[in-house]
């Protein structure tokens, strides 16, 4: 793996060197612009259109738009003056526990190993860390960006994964059309409740695929074979914009108590039934 930062940990007087590498990777199938009368890549050149020509790596700079159309330049030496203690040490400010942490802070994972004679250090942090079970909140600079970061322990590796701070987060207050009152039926809610009961069991990685990416990717495949692509649409029978709710509850209730190799039976027997139809 690519060494993605270098630095340190710091909690209170201890110091534990450590790597950083990304614990997550980009699945996602990218596609490139091409030119259609000829199918060559469309190259995207930086130009400056007061000048009206290309401008090459040297020539740009960093600016800060103030106003409309005016800025003022910084150049990278000042940044580098006044990039924080962050920037080389991963500071923990407070232990917390994880519970108490909205998803919605989190960002991006890293996995963090022990760097040089760090070993020792590295170990007693993530015994400590796991033991109680808490989490560390830190500051941490990576590629000119501030950002806050918990630390915790998956498996037998220090993780670190980066948050927004609280000011990054819009107030909901802006969301519209939000109830101010949750005002529900009770028999609709017993049944809701009850569904969720049904629907809830222990959370296992290996259920969960990107079913998209993998239908592109076979249909690349096929394009790449010279196979024709088949377009199949579902069709948007029975749809209403007006929702029965106890009936959808009731169905999905019953659709969980349906026994897999029954539903299965009941699937081909409709098969069998409306081919017999058609013919």
């Amino acid at each position: 793996m690519h060494t993605v930062w270098k630095g340190a940990i710091s909690f209170g007087l201890v110091h534990v060197p450590v790597k950083m590498f990304t614990a997550t990777e980009d699945k996602d199938i990218h596609f490139r612009s091409l030119h259609k009368e000829c199918g060559m890549p469309i190259s995207y050149a930086k130009t400056c259109r007061h000048c009206d020509k290309e401008i090459g790596p040297d020539e740009i700079v960093k600016g800060f738009e103030y106003e409309k159309d005016k800025y003022v330049i910084v150049k990278e030496e000042e940044l580098e003056k006044i990039k924080p203690e962050s920037a080389k040490t991963i500071q923990i400010l407070d232990f917390v526990d994880l519970s108490e942490i909205d998803p919605l802070y989190f960002q991006k994972a890293y996995y963090l190993s022990p760097d040089m004679a760090g070993a020792g250090a590295y170990s007693l942090l993530l015994e400590a860390i796991k033991q109680t079970g808490k989490i560390g909140i830190a500051k941490i600079s990576i590629r000119s960006k501030s950002s806050l970061a918990a630390i915790r322990v998956v498996d037998n590796c220090l993780c670190l994964e980066t948050m927004h701070f609280p000011d990054e987060i819009r107030s909901i207050s802006q969301i519209p059309n939000l109830p101010e009152q949750t005002a529900v039926n009770e028999k609709e809610l017993s049944m809701a409740k009850t569904l969720v009961e049904q629907l809830s069991e222990k959370f296992q990685t290996e259920k969960y695929t990107d079913d998209y990416r993998l239908a592109l990717l076979e249909m690349i495949e096929q394009k790449i074979a010279g196979e024709s692509v088949d377009i199949v649409s579902t069709p948007a029978e029975g749809r209403s914009n007006v929702i029965d709710l106890m009936a959808a509850l009731q169905a999905s209730l019953e659709a969980i108590k349906t026994p897999p190799a029954a539903a299965k039976r009941k699937r081909k027997s409709t098969s069998k039934n409306t081919k017999d139809n058609v013919s």
